[in-house]
């Protein structure tokens, strides 16, 4: 597949989680307090998707292991919302399965190297760890805001999320400056503004 396509992917992918972004934090400076759209769990859910796309098509492990983690959380927000219970039951199927079958499929068309994946030439091991790190560290949010939420029985992004928000985002942008990926760096970059925004908003409404 050509460059371009790939790049294609990773910024539909970016512009979607940006725009979840700007959705969340529009509404919530019109409240003046941390609000969760259901909008923002829906996008979110189609930006997983073609970012997993995104970094199986680069062979970036680190991209795919973010995007696992998260991806079945942003599904269990929309159960939470109840929306997931309004999409035609085969389409809930095909989302749920959909990150084994790319393993299944790459595997059998012997497209499965873990070589491949964890020596790519283009990635050092110490920076594969570094982007392991950072991935992990941003997809903790999610597991907090999902225990939190869970909690609460009510999609909530708290002050813990954001906190690790902005702390993830940090370390992807190293690694993406370091990796030389523009997708990566142009969505953590806008990103980084609306995590630190949301935790000044946090911290005033504790005030008031």
């Amino acid at each position: 597949m050509s460059d371009w396509l790939v790049y294609s992917i990773g910024f539909s992918a970016q512009i979607l989680f940006s725009s979840r972004l700007l959705i969340q934090w529009i509404q919530s400076e019109k409240v003046k307090k941390v609000v969760t759209p259901l909008l923002f769990w829906q996008l979110s859910l189609l930006a997983s998707f073609l970012l997993f796309v995104y970094g199986w098509l680069r062979d970036d492990f680190a991209i795919m292991l973010g995007q696992v983690l998260t991806y079945f959380i942003y599904i269990r927000n929309l159960q939470i919302d109840g929306f997931w219970k309004k999409l035609h039951p085969s389409f809930r199927i095909f989302l749920f399965v959909f990150p084994m079958i790319i393993v299944w499929y790459t595997y059998n068309n012997n497209q499965f190297d873990i070589e491949r994946v964890f020596r790519n030439q283009d990635i050092p091991l110490w920076l594969l760890i570094l982007g392991s790190v950072a991935q992990v560290v941003f997809t903790l949010r999610f597991i907090y805001q999902w225990i939190y939420s869970e909690k609460k029985k009510e999609s909530i992004l708290p002050l813990g999320f954001w906190i690790l928000s902005i702390t993830g985002s940090t370390l992807i942008i190293c690694y993406a400056i370091l990796r030389k990926d523009p997708v990566l760096f142009t969505g953590h970059i806008f990103g980084s503004i609306v995590y630190i925004r949301n935790i000044l908003l946090i911290k005033n409404s504790k005030h008031e």
